[in-house]
């Protein structure tokens, strides 16, 4: 059993609308999301995976209004997190992100770090996505099938465990700027010049 599955099904606590805009306008240091899944659907980007699987350019503005409240966050000090668990090879879908998504992200501030899913540490992270505001807020991600399900507030649950995932992903991660290079369809790690990591 992965650590977090315990947790995953408590059924209440659902976070959504206002509860959820909440959470992002109190948080005051830091939001950090684990993203494990090889795959998301987004009610907002339909048809964008097809595009760029045709080899399309990304559309006019894509993800401007998250890049506009990440330097808003930025600007008022407070810290927004990702650590990406990637497969080898990539899925189109993280390699749409990888293209299309987090160089925008990064630019506007959001600090996004690459895990890679055969690393040792990830046995040691819940197999399950989570939001951890403040070292003290955890939300579970809830997904089917790379769908959204659900927000859930864990509110009885000490978040020393949550703190203890962010800091191992923190610490094993590459930050995304070094991973831009790709070989044989794959992304891979590099060092500070660039040169493929032994």
């Amino acid at each position: 059993m992965r650590p977090g599955e315990p947790h995953l099904r408590s059924g209440g606590n659902w976070l959504a609308g206002d509860d959820w805009a909440r959470v992002w306008r109190e948080f005051t240091t830091s939001a950090f999301r684990l993203e494990t899944l090889p795959e998301y659907r987004v009610a907002g980007e339909n048809g964008l995976l097809e595009r760029f699987r045709s080899g399309l350019p990304m559309p006019s503005g894509f993800n401007s209004a998250w890049h506009e409240r990440l330097r808003s966050y930025r600007s008022s000090g407070r810290a927004v997190q990702r650590v990406r668990v990637v497969t080898r090879p990539p899925t189109d879908y993280q390699r749409s992100q990888f293209e299309w998504g987090y160089p925008g992200n990064s630019s506007a501030g959001e600090d996004i770090r690459v895990l890679d899913q055969d690393d040792d540490v990830v046995r040691e992270l819940p197999a399950q996505d989570f939001w951890l505001f403040d070292d003290r807020v955890v939300v579970l991600m809830h997904y089917q099938d790379g769908l959204q399900i659900g927000r859930e507030l864990l509110a009885d649950t000490d978040p020393a465990d949550y703190v203890r995932y962010k800091e191992l992903a923190m610490a094993h991660s590459t930050p995304f700027h070094r991973y831009l290079r790709r070989e044989s369809g794959g992304f891979v790690r590099t060092d500070e010049d660039g040169r493929t990591a032994t």
